[in-house]
């Protein structure tokens, strides 16, 4: 059975995420904000945070299903 495909894309998604991990680090450490879109749900009460990525799900759904499609063909 042939699994060199699957391996490829799994090493391929996981440089993809050591990426974005990376990127996320960076722009913590130098005070970048994780930024809201509007339609996101963010609720701050006393004692109480509620954050909702709707539109931000959204996108990265959309981002997700072209790069896929891009890679099928």
């Amino acid at each position: 059975m042939q699994y060199s495909g699957i391996a490829k894309l799994i090493i391929a998604l996981g440089l993809l995420l050591l990426i974005i991990g990376g990127i996320m680090l960076l722009a913590s450490r130098l005070g970048i904000s994780g930024f809201r879109l509007p339609g996101d749900i963010f609720i701050q009460k006393e004692n109480f945070t509620f954050f909702f990525p709707i539109t931000t799900g959204i996108i990265i759904s959309i981002v997700i299903t072209i790069i896929f499609n891009l890679i099928r063909r």
